[in-house]
């Protein structure tokens, strides 16, 4: 393993990630002064929330250690790209950026955001039914020679760097800003059992890494081999245990999320029912009958 020194003093410019962070940030930083026009003020913890863990964490992981050593480290890489697409969005969703649009933006602005939210590429992504589907997809390639190219090739890493955040952002904001993206509580449900899948199907890929006794991108050297690199074989199996290891604890806290979100759900649906008159309920009962 790499001295702690180094680790700490390893730092790079990427600059998709750059343009990325500060992109994110004015955004953030225009709808926090335009709430405030408009009469809101936007909550300081949130705001930092997003800035420091969200947009922060981020920094160390494209900038720090994981991303001056992902070509080189398949252990180094998968860290990076497990966290951006499984913390750094929950962390930045902590500072509500959905909801702080809805207070800055201008009704116009708020139809187009409500188009956006419902048109179906961004419901199929935001959809945790599609979520192991995605992980088990991206952690794939890891288990062939497209591993290297995702790590090595530049183009590769620009669009990583700049899809995987979009995508983890588009898996957790349903869970954190639920009232946009509202769903009965039977459908949760099922999006229960489809979590409790994914805690077994993220899994899947890491093992396979942990446990396979050959180099499975077929590449025996890199271009900057120190004394501390592990071997190839040995890096493989430190990436199958950090990829393993990620998968299965950030899975603890979306299913909390979720069983938060269900008591949200459920009772929302049962104040429904309680404003309903008499007839109103006769009817709903009879369309239902009618229809099995």
């Amino acid at each position: 393993m790499p001295p702690l020194e180094l680790v700490l003093s390893a730092w790079r410019i990427d600059w998709a990630a750059l343009a990325m962070i500060t992109a994110l940030g004015v955004l953030y930083g225009l709808g926090i002064k335009a709430a405030a026009k408009n009469g809101h003020q936007w909550p300081l913890w949130r705001g930092i929330a997003f800035y420091l863990l969200g947009l922060g964490s981020m920094v160390v992981l494209t900038c720090g250690f994981t991303g001056v050593y992902s070509a080189d480290l398949r252990w180094a890489f998968t860290i990076k790209v497990a966290l951006l697409l499984f913390v750094v969005p929950l962390l930045m969703g902590l500072g509500r950026p959905i909801t702080l649009a809805r207070v800055a933006l201008p009704p116009d602005g708020i139809d187009v955001l409500n188009k956006v939210l419902a048109h179906r590429v961004v419901r199929f992504f935001s959809n945790s039914l599609a979520a192991p589907l995605l992980g088990l997809a991206l952690f794939s390639t890891f288990l062939t020679p497209a591993f290297y190219t995702l790590r090595a090739d530049p183009l590769a890493e620009t669009l990583l760097t700049i899809a995987i955040p979009l995508l983890g952002l588009l898996m957790a904001l349903p869970i954190i800003e639920e009232a946009d993206f509202q769903r009965s509580s039977v459908y949760i449900t099922l999006e229960f059992v489809f979590v409790f899948i994914e805690l077994l199907v993220d899994a899947v890929p890491g093992i396979l890494l942990r446990l396979n006794g050959q180099v499975l991108d077929h590449v025996m050297s890199t271009q900057a081999m120190l004394g501390w690199f592990p071997d190839p074989l040995r890096d493989q199996q430190l990436a199958g245990d950090a990829l393993w290891f990620v998968c299965e604890i950030v899975d603890l806290p979306l299913i909390i999320l979720m069983f938060i979100r269900f008591s949200r759900s459920d009772k929302r649906e049962a104040r429904g029912f309680d404003e309903l008159t008499d007839a109103e309920l006769d009817e709903l009962n009879a369309q239902h009958l009618h229809r099995h």
